[in-house]
């Protein structure tokens, strides 16, 4: 199977899975709809969203999808068969992300885009996708001339929040649930994070300040296209033989 990676467009909303439609712990405050953890209509809140920042700042996410067949190309050609989502990544300004605010390890830096959220199907066709998805995140931002990516990522210790609620008044903002969301489905691994080149730059047990430089002066685009290469190689060390393009993880099933 492969994949086509292509930016997200309010008209191809319905593409992405059922979970990243409803999911809104990023895009709205919980303060704002006064304690209550559920909203009437979360994915009309996520669409909304998606409109407000498409609107002010343009593109803020990917899909990766299976390749349409050819023309004639078997019974799915034939069929009509739509392309079905197995991967997306969603960022924005950090302005434009309210549960940025809430996270102890912030703020976001002023010169960067904040990487909210990723979810990849699990299948071992799609083995590699994640760092193929970052990649084309990276040569987005670098055409749009940004400076940095950052990221809030998710520590293995953050395992400990399920079971038993953060001491840290802080802490337990950051986690706040809205709806079906949560911070074990809709925040990003550390650990994949430092994989795919980016630095702590505000430590924290659970929830670490990430960040990947897009500009360091002259050498800047050589050391962008560097890391993009570095990715691709790592994306296809760990697929295997005859694979299609893919990624690791899973996108949460709701």
């Amino acid at each position: 199977m492969s994949a086509r990676i292509t930016p997200l467009r309010l008209e191809g909303f319905e593409l992405l899975p059922k979970h990243a439609r409803r999911c809104v712990f990023w895009e709205v405050d919980p303060d704002a709809v006064g304690g209550d953890d559920h909203l009437a209509d979360a994915e009309f809140e996520k669409e909304a969203w998606l409109s407000m920042v498409m609107l002010e700042w343009g593109s803020c996410g990917l899909v990766a999808t299976t390749s349409p067949a050819a023309p004639g190309d078997g019974p799915a050609a034939r069929s009509g068969i739509e392309p079905a989502c197995v991967g997306y990544v969603l960022y924005a300004p950090p302005h434009a992300v309210p549960r940025a605010l809430r996270f102890p390890s912030g703020p976001v830096s002023a010169d960067a885009v904040l990487l909210t959220s990723m979810g990849v199907e699990s299948d071992p066709a799609t083995d590699g996708l994640q760092h193929e998805l970052v990649g084309h995140v990276v040569a987005e931002l670098v055409r749009r001339g940004v400076r940095a990516l950052e990221a809030f990522g998710r520590t293995v210790l953050a395992a400990e929040l399920l079971e038993r609620p953060a001491a840290d008044p802080a802490v337990r903002a950051a986690v706040e649930a809205l709806g079906d969301c949560s911070f074990d489905q809709c925040m990003i691994d550390a650990d994949f994070l430092l994989e795919v080149g980016f630095v702590v730059v505000s430590p924290h047990p659970y929830f670490p300040r990430l960040r990947l430089e897009l500009d360091k002066g002259l050498g800047w685009k050589e050391e962008v296209e560097a890391a993009l290469e570095r990715l691709l190689e790592s994306s296809q060390l760990q697929q295997p033989v005859g694979a299609g393009s893919g990624i690791t993880g899973e996108i949460p099933q709701s």
